[in-house]
């Protein structure tokens, strides 16, 4: 295989590889339940139980599998890792090229709802050929297979990858690492990017007084909820910046280890409205997620993408102010961007905050930002 080759792909997991998931839920060795005691402490025994129940004998991988395999999928070598991607092109002659790229714990599955709106809408709506990778170490990109990852390399990956595609000029959107990757492809290849579309944007207080004294209550209210996060909610982001092969050893061995470490994300970052977060993501969506990260073996690579972002210096060093148009959509929970701190790091063009969904708008809203992505576009 030629550096630049691009191949077709389909999954097609070995029915070993199932046998032995099923095998191991079967086998796994609960921790008991403290009495009175809910997700205040992480993923409840009694409901990782039930989850696991569901995915040992009634979820139907081959029918997720099948499902993505109705999108055409492609495998591509770049910087020495392979690459895969959906790639659906649309009959519209005017259609954007737009990237979409998934965070953590997300995957290429997030964006099936939003595959046909995009590439095929009403005639008054703008249309997209759509590139979806997996990124570098998730999911069907497989294992990372060195150092050095970091959200720069991401970004210029991708960057290639479209290059690769024909697609000299495109936008893009994203949200958790998506929301990193995409606006730093956006600051390093200005002349390639039409404008970038985020979720979940990561915006930090300026320190200028002037700025906290003009904060509504509504930012008021998401700077608290950003603070909560980082002091009750980001041990999961500390271990995995500070040392992701321990925890990503426990994870890589056992599925209800990795089914409570992602289901318990779902829970606190989904639209709070819902009390479990099966009732915010369908299930079996849930399911293929969380099936793809085990049935890859990328538990050591997701890991390790942390470690690069907290350990390279880039990474939250200053930076010029980005010149790309920029829009952001902020759902009610699990998103804490604030436009005034956006906007000192973003040419900020376009602004939306909905009070439903949350963290995976992709899987809980779709409609909403499906209509925000082609609103953001249409305004360029």
């Amino acid at each position: 295989m030629t550096n630049t080759e691009i191949r077709p792909f389909r999954i097609d997991i070995p029915q070993a590889d199932l046998d032995d998931l099923r095998e191991r839920l079967i086998r796994t060795r609960w921790i008991d339940e403290v009495p009175g005691v809910g997700w205040e402490r992480g993923a409840p025994t009694s409901y990782l139980k039930e989850l696991a129940a569901y995915w040992a004998d009634k979820f139907d991988w081959r029918a997720a599998e099948s499902e993505l395999n109705a999108h055409p999928q492609f495998t591509t070598v770049i910087d020495g890792q392979h690459i895969h991607f959906l790639h659906v092109r649309s009959d519209r002659a005017d259609a954007i090229p737009l990237l979409l790229i998934h965070g953590w714990p997300s995957s290429v599955v997030d964006f099936l709802d939003l595959i046909g709106p995009l590439t095929a809408p009403d005639a008054q709506a703008p249309a997209f050929h759509l590139v979806i990778p997996s990124l570098p170490g998730h999911g069907f990109s497989g294992p990372l297979t060195e150092t050095g990852w970091n959200d720069g390399r991401m970004a210029a990956a991708l960057a290639e990858l479209m290059a690769r595609l024909g697609y000299e000029r495109f936008g893009v959107q994203g949200g958790d690492h998506g929301a990193f990757i995409g606006p730093r492809i956006g600051r390093d290849f200005p002349d390639r990017v039409l404008g970038v579309h985020a979720n979940a944007l990561v915006t930090f207080p300026t320190g200028d007084p002037a700025d906290m004294a003009a904060l509504t209550e509504a930012e008021r209210q998401r700077l608290a909820a950003m603070k909560k996060f980082q002091d009750d909610g980001s041990a999961y982001m500390n271990l995995n910046g500070s040392r992701p092969n321990t925890i990503a050893q426990l994870l890589a061995d056992s599925p209800v280890g990795q089914l409570g470490w992602i289901v318990e994300k779902f829970k606190e970052w989904t639209d709070q409205s819902h009390e479990l977060p099966d009732q915010a993501v369908d299930r079996d969506r849930l399911l293929t997620i969380v099936s793809i990260y085990w049935l890859t073996d990328t538990a050591r690579s997701v890991a390790n993408c942390y470690y690069e972002r907290f350990h390279d210096a880039a990474s939250f060093a200053p930076k010029p102010r980005g010149t790309v148009p920029t829009g952001v959509a902020v759902f009610k929970d699990g998103d804490y961007a604030i436009r005034r701190f956006a906007e000192k790091a973003h040419t900020i063009t376009h602004w939306s905050e909905f009070y439903r969904g949350g963290h995976f708008p992709a899987l809980e809203v779709p409609e909403l930002l499906i209509d925000d992505i082609r609103a953001f576009f249409a305004s360029l």
